[in-house]
């Protein structure tokens, strides 16, 4: 692993100094559009003067009450939001502090119900490739991110693992509108394979963030999942750590596939990135017998329903709700993609503009016609990161989906209060950082 990688921190990075909005500044005074909200986290942009205002007034009569001591009302309130915005069949949280704890807890919840319920066989996974659940140990066993996972081999869980779910990339002898069929039955043979009562739950992404570049599964496969599920015992896990709370349009990105999970995991637009908070939501079916048997879930850490995160998370929700964001996400998004597509419609290179909402990759081949990746020793996602960084653009950039190595995407995830004026800004800037950075390769 190359220290110019995404996966660690590179040296001489720019120093921050503050952030209003869609732009962040360091301490030399550069500006930069933050398009990408970070690692689509900063849903409500930076420095929102109502959020902070909460979190102050919070930290003035106390940072935190532990869990095992007090309950407050921002951790009350943030419950209720949460609840609202999953719907009636998701209504049992657990407050973490970011999206691997958010995964991690959820595989807990998925093995205690299985074991509250008597199915102590029940103990193994299955997961997708080109996907990424967290850093965590088990968050990690799950991905399926060859440069994040190399270093810890041995060490993993014997996660079973399927298909990436990619209509851009369909599987051999599979046409893109064949793709949801042929991968959920993909899952229910594992499950048959690997015997139905040694399996614990599938846990998928419905919208694959950093592994793939934003790739929305196709029509009709997260029902055909949830009905397999449902067939043989096995509980849906949706990770939504990246593409929930709004990033897509709607607060549960599985809404937009009318399909409802046994368990989830939300957290970056949980509190946009104003403190650090995610959480791990299930249905009264799966609490039913954790509660009987357990009398509660077994997982959570020192800081769980954190009290200022949680007010931060209320300061958050209800902006979104007030004033309402997740429609114009919904609408602006369609528009932003129409836009790349036509900024983008004489470059070759760019062979997909895809996503839901304000989550949206952008997909770079060497050849439109095969959708061959380019070398990944030519490292084009780097130099599109280092010439958007150059034109004042954060953008979030990876490799790797293809084969593990090859392949590059670049995702934009901009706050859901953008303006219409600075999406055209990012646009403008994207398009001017992708073609210097396709102008110092062989093509």
């Amino acid at each position: 692993m190359s220290q110019s990688s995404t996966s660690v921190v590179a040296a001489g990075l720019p120093k921050i100094a503050y952030g209003r909005g869609l732009r962040v500044y360091d301490t030399q005074g550069r500006e930069y559009l933050d398009a990408s909200g970070g690692p689509a986290v900063f849903c409500l942009g930076h420095g929102h003067p109502e959020v902070n205002a909460v979190i102050q007034r919070q930290l003035e009569h106390i940072a935190h009450g532990y869990r095992y001591t007090f309950t407050s009302e921002p951790l009350e309130q943030l419950t209720t939001l949460v609840q609202r915005g999953c719907g009636a069949d998701l209504t049992h949280i657990v407050f973490v502090s970011g999206g691997s704890e958010a995964v991690e807890s959820c595989l807990k919840l998925a093995l205690q119900y299985h074991s509250a319920r008597g199915d102590i066989t029940r103990r193994r996974f299955i997961a997708r490739r080109r996907s990424w659940h967290g850093n965590t140990l088990g968050a990690l066993s799950l991905s399926d991110y060859r440069e994040r996972r190399e270093p810890f081999e041995g060490a993993l869980l014997d996660v079973i693992r399927i298909g990436a779910v990619n209509a851009y990339r369909p599987p051999t002898g599979v046409t893109a509108d064949q793709v949801a069929e042929h991968c959920a039955t993909e899952l229910e043979q594992a499950i048959m394979d690997h015997g139905p009562e040694t399996i614990a739950a599938f846990v998928f992404e419905p919208v694959v963030g950093s592994a793939g570049g934003v790739v929305p599964a196709p029509p009709g496969y997260a029902a055909r999942v949830r009905d397999i599920c449902n067939r043989y015992g096995v509980l849906m896990v949706a990770d939504e750590v990246m593409s929930g709370v709004g990033r897509c349009g709607t607060w549960r990105a599985l809404a937009h596939d009318d399909v409802v999970p046994d368990i989830m995991a939300v957290a970056k637009g949980l509190a946009g990135g104003y403190m650090p908070l995610g959480a791990a939501i299930y249905s009264q079916r799966v609490a039913e017998p954790i509660h009987s048997v357990h009398g509660g879930a077994l997982t959570g850490h020192t800081f769980t329903g954190h009290t200022a995160a949680c007010a931060a998370g209320v300061a958050v929700q209800q902006i979104i709700e007030r004033d309402g964001l997740l429609p114009l996400v919904t609408q602006r998004g369609e528009w932003l993609k129409a836009q790349l597509r036509d900024v983008f419609s004489d470059e070759p290179a760019v062979g997909d503009v895809r996503g839901r909402g304000y989550f949206i990759g952008i997909e770079l081949v060497a050849d439109p016609a095969t959708k061959t990746p380019f070398p990944a020793e030519q490292r084009l996602y780097l130099k599109i990161r280092d010439q958007a960084l150059a034109q004042g653009l954060i953008c979030y950039p990876n490799s790797g989906h293809v084969d593990g190595r090859c392949g590059d995407t670049v995702i934009l995830a901009p706050p859901y209060n953008s303006t219409t004026a600075e999406l055209t800004e990012i646009v403008a800037r994207f398009q001017v950082s992708v073609s210097a950075a396709l102008a110092q390769i062989e093509r």
